[in-house]
């Protein structure tokens, strides 16, 4: 290889920017799964106390 063709390869910024977009990917991925388990955990909390609310009735 040419020293130009190294020197154009080490400034191509192509395959840089798929991996800041795959880095944003990750992160927001990551953001996700926290607010979905915490999410989650409430929404089973919620429905806990709902059920101990509640009377219990005998089945038919």
């Amino acid at each position: 290889m040419t020293f130009n063709r190294i020197t154009a390869i080490v400034q191509d910024e192509s395959g840089a920017t798929a991996i800041e977009y795959g880095l944003i990917a990750a992160l927001i991925a990551v953001v996700l799964m926290g607010a979905l388990q915490v999410l989650g955990t409430d929404l089973a909390t919620f429905f806990q106390d709902i059920a101990a609310a509640l009377p219990e009735v005998p089945a038919p």
